[in-house]
């Protein structure tokens, strides 16, 4: 007799764990495009709205069965207690620092660019005190968590460097002073990385990339103890910051291949940095999985494999790098990432292109540095795109 696993394993979860009975035997869960739901009495009303039953309610609450299963699956993808999901990254991101960032947030690293505009330009309009610390400047961190800052957030890997942060070791330190941690787990995903099993407190994803990983979706989530996540819930609903049932069935749906695909991301994208390490052209790749990267270590204690993103720095210039993103062919010019289809941007161009020239140098990142998402197409002709491109 075969014994049952105590615990799915992540594809599993991603089939099975969105916890729905369809009454007509359906697999997966019909998208219910309905605003509100109806009840047979008050007292069943009161069941679902005071938390004694579960049920539909009103969408933009959340409280839609589209939306709750897909929550499901997310929740048991991070092994978190609860789940929340949004319309998109930045929906989330911005009810996570209206929640717990209100006395003080510490930005550690470099971060995606929205993430920093509304770090350093907006939040502070609110009175939120904000702080952005580079990774080599970790000295800082107890003081401005002394100082009364009660959240660190970071991403790891960083977008566009890929530089790896220690979440044991944030965690440890935040903790100490009675702060939450979140991390943005867009880049790994949690195939490649559960940071609430590294001490983590709170884990975001712009779920539009690995998750939904079609292009053809704009989503975003947050996970984490109940406890923690029960205030978000006000900030979601009373922003209009909800999932559209629609959008909320196609990301389920993407989360049925999310364990293959990523893993196929892993690997392509390895071949592609080892090739390019060797290419003349090339001065510099950056990618966990490159036995001389600088964070490789720390990617092997934290990650259980090493994404799909990397980032080349060219042996030129600017106007270099941009000629080889003009002459690709199979990497498509277009921002955002983790898609079945190979993109490729300049991150001085999209991603960070309203930092200043200055910032953008003490951030590490140069003009001739080209951030590719490795797709799915077959990794030796992307490979033969590459090398032509660099002809």
């Amino acid at each position: 007799m075969m014994n049952e696993r105590s615990t799915p394993g992540l594809a599993t979860l991603g089939i099975h764990g969105h916890g729905f009975k369809d009454a007509y035997g359906s697999p997966h869960v019909p998208v219910y495009d309905t605003t509100t739901f109806s009840f047979a009495s008050t007292a069943d009303l009161l069941d679902v709205i005071d938390g004694r039953k579960a049920g539909g309610l009103y969408t933009r609450y959340g409280l839609n069965p589209s939306i709750l299963a897909l929550e499901n699956t997310l929740a048991g993808l991070e092994g978190a207690e609860q789940a929340w999901a949004f319309c998109s990254g930045m929906a989330a991101a911005s009810a996570l620092f209206l929640t717990h960032g209100r006395e003080g947030i510490v930005c550690v690293g470099e971060a995606y660019g929205g993430t920093l505009e509304l770090l350093s330009s907006q939040l502070p309009l609110l009175g939120i005190p904000t702080h952005l610390i580079l990774d080599d400047e970790l000295d800082r961190l107890d003081a401005l968590l002394a100082g009364g800052a009660k959240l660190v957030f970071f991403e790891t890997p960083t977008n566009p460097t890929l530089s790896l942060i220690d979440i044991r070791a944030i965690a440890r330190r935040a903790h100490a002073h009675g702060a939450l941690v979140a991390v943005d787990n867009t880049f790994a995903s949690p195939v490649n990385q559960h940071p609430l099993a590294l001490g983590a407190d709170i884990v975001m994803h712009s779920a539009t990339k690995y998750l939904g990983g079609h292009s053809d979706l704009t989503a975003g989530a947050l996970m984490g103890a109940k406890a923690l996540l029960q205030p978000v819930w006000s900030w979601r609903k009373n922003l209009g910051s909800m999932i559209a049932p629609a959008t909320a069935s196609l990301l389920a749906r993407s989360l049925r291949t999310l364990v293959v695909r990523v893993r196929q991301h892993n690997a392509s994208a390895q071949r592609i940095a080892e090739a390019m390490q060797r290419h003349p052209r090339v001065r510099r790749v950056f990618y966990p999985g490159l036995t001389d990267f600088p964070g490789h270590e720390l990617a092997r204690s934290q990650m259980a494999g090493f994404g799909g993103m990397l980032t080349i720095e060219l042996a030129g210039d600017g106007a270099d790098a941009t000629r080889v993103a003009d002459r690709l062919r199979l990497f498509a010019l277009a921002p955002s990432l983790g898609g079945v289809e190979s993109l490729v941007t300049q991150p001085c161009t999209t991603t960070h292109h309203d930092l200043s020239a200055a910032e953008r140098a003490r951030r590490g990142i140069s003009d001739a540095m080209l951030r590719l998402s490795v797709g799915l197409e077959d990794v030796d002709d992307l490979i033969a795109d590459l090398e032509q491109a660099l002809a």
